[in-house]
């Protein structure tokens, strides 16, 4: 049921409407640049997009703006202090570099040329994630304009990267080199979504990551399987075996170590997860899949947003050609990854998976295991009180209590949590239907305005309800 709208709210969303149509000219202007990361050839556009916001947070009103360079592509930092020494610092994260997009890739209109239909903007980056970081600059305008404040009632810090679509080679190490002026007692991360546009949600926290490559290796070439077959170890086998016995028949991961410091599920956040509108053979659909699988004793929803996973991501070895060829392979591989959850370590989860391997590969074949960086897990306490101001402020923003998610994926905002000490809560209104990394990404234009209407709210509330303690 609505809640009834109160003077504040009224005042906010009144300036959000008013300034409604030049918000969406100057991020329609945003999204013309094609600052695709990934793509050597448009480094200069991503520069240009890193200028280009720096401009508008001058304009915005930040006293402070700087892009920051990294050995790839540009960051954009920006800071607004607060009158209140006593207040709390918040710092927000997004990122404006985008997924590369083309006509022929299926898109209905130009990518990089934003078309509003139906009370909707197509654009690449309109969701993800342009238009959630533009939303700041119009709900701190709103902020100050309905609170007659000449500076945020919490000391404001934004942090936009422009490599997250290329999986932030650098941002850790920005980050750790920044870490002084990164300083806060909360993060804001506004890359993220809702459950959907009629149920407004906040998330708690994203699943971390890990990912290996083993290499098996047997005879030194590839051998005939009717003179050696059954006298030699087969290495595709071998990886076979190693998969299989990746899980036990409850599909948990079967290694020895692996659940150590998993923090459990709650019995409230269970509640919370239930209450969720979820249509399990929609979501099946929405997977490609035909039935649901995973770890006894555990939903489909906590499975992928709360519970630690094993993955077989690729798996190969011997001849794959048509026809047979009757070969002992020389070599095999398997592609593995591991979604971590709150409390699990990851330089743990790594020397425990090295030494289940070497327990599992028989005598005669060799092997060599190569790990990537990992990314840590992230996860806030339902009874935060900066979640709790997150929540509030998306209500009034809504007109109706959120309720709480979390994600399955992992992202680079758990460096932040683990760099600075400070928690990440998430302030999204995107929605699944906007498309993300697909063709004709769209945003909401009325969510949009929504999670103004909530930015405007939050700095409020927090320096009401969380004062800083040195």
């Amino acid at each position: 049921m609505s809640q009834p709208v109160d003077s504040a709210v009224s005042a906010v969303r009144t300036y959000v409407e008013q300034h409604r149509a030049t918000f969406l000219d100057d991020l329609a202007e945003w999204l013309r640049i094609p600052s695709v990361s990934a793509r050597p050839d448009h480094a200069a556009d991503v520069r240009r997009s890193a200028d280009w916001l720096a401009a508008a947070l001058t304009a915005t009103g930040f006293p402070t703006t700087e892009i920051w360079t990294t050995p790839g592509a540009p960051a954009v930092y920006a800071e607004w202090p607060s009158s209140d020494p006593g207040a709390p610092t918040v710092l927000v994260y997004g990122h404006h570099d985008v997924q590369p997009a083309a006509r022929e890739d299926g898109w209905h209109s130009e990518p990089f040329e934003p078309l509003v239909r139906d009370n909707r903007m197509y654009a690449r980056g309109a969701a993800d994630d342009k238009g959630q970081v533009f939303f700041h600059t119009l709900g701190v305008r709103a902020h100050l304009a309905t609170t007659g404040r000449t500076a945020p009632a919490v000391h404001l810090k934004l942090l936009i990267e422009g490599e997250e679509e290329s999986g932030s080679p650098h941002f850790r190490t920005l980050v750790e080199r920044h870490a002084d002026r990164l300083a806060a007692d909360v993060v804001i991360v506004s890359d993220t979504g809702m459950w959907s546009e009629d149920t407004p949600t906040v998330c708690t926290g994203m699943r971390g990551l890990a990912e290996c490559e083993i290499r098996l290796h047997g005879p030194d070439q590839d051998i005939h399987s009717g003179s050696f077959g059954g006298a030699v170890p087969n290495p595709a086998t071998a990886v076979a075996r190693l998969v299989a016995a990746l899980h036990d028949e409850h599909a948990r991961v079967a290694i020895p170590g692996f659940y150590d410091g998993v923090v459990e599920l709650t019995d409230r956040e269970r509640e919370l997860f239930a209450e969720l509108p979820f249509d399990e053979r929609e979501w099946l659909r929405a997977a490609s899949s035909h039935a649901t699988a995973g770890e006894a004793g555990y939903s489909t929803l906590e499975r992928v947003w709360a519970r630690p996973t094993a993955e077989v991501n690729g798996i190969g070895g011997g001849y794959q050609g048509p026809g047979s060829k009757t070969v002992i392979p020389s070599s095999a591989m398997v592609k593995l990854s591991f979604r971590l959850v709150a409390g699990q370590d990851p330089d743990h989860i790594e020397k425990a998976v090295r030494d289940w391997v070497a327990g599992q590969i028989p005598d005669g074949v060799r092997y060599e295991i190569a790990f990537s960086p990992a990314t840590r897990p992230c996860l806030t306490p339902l009874d935060h009180p900066a979640l709790r101001s997150v929540a509030r402020a998306m209500g009034r923003a809504f007109g109706t209590p959120v309720r709480f998610t979390r994600e399955g994926g992992s992202g680079p905002a758990a460096d932040l949590q683990d760099v600075l000490g400070a928690p990440v809560l998430f302030l999204g209104i995107s929605v699944p239907s906007d498309g993300w990394h697909a063709p004709d990404e769209k945003v909401e234009l009325d969510l949009l305005l929504k999670g103004a209407e909530a930015s405007a709210h939050l700095w409020d509330d927090l320096a009401e309800h969380w004062r800083h303690v040195p």
